[in-house]
């Protein structure tokens, strides 16, 4: 099964997340299929490609609750 959720990257105190897709049972940070995005929280900075993630979502990938949260917030 296929999540979309997020990977943390940057630095101690100053978060970054990419936007992934990768298996369900598959660590945070390891081997991901495909990015959709990125987001900044400290400058509250988002960009999701919506192609990208509608995609995914028509082939049965499953957005996390944080996911799914950015996205709605942001696609209104």
């Amino acid at each position: 099964m296929l999540k979309i959720r997020l990977s943390r990257t940057g630095k101690k105190h100053e978060p970054h997340y990419r936007i992934v897709v990768a298996e369900a049972r598959s660590k945070r940070d390891s081997k991901t299929i495909d990015q959709v995005g990125h987001w900044h929280p400290t400058e509250d900075k988002l960009v999701i490609n919506k192609k990208g993630y509608q995609d995914w979502v028509g082939r049965g990938a499953q957005p996390t609750g944080a996911v799914s949260k950015l996205y709605n917030a942001r696609s209104s």
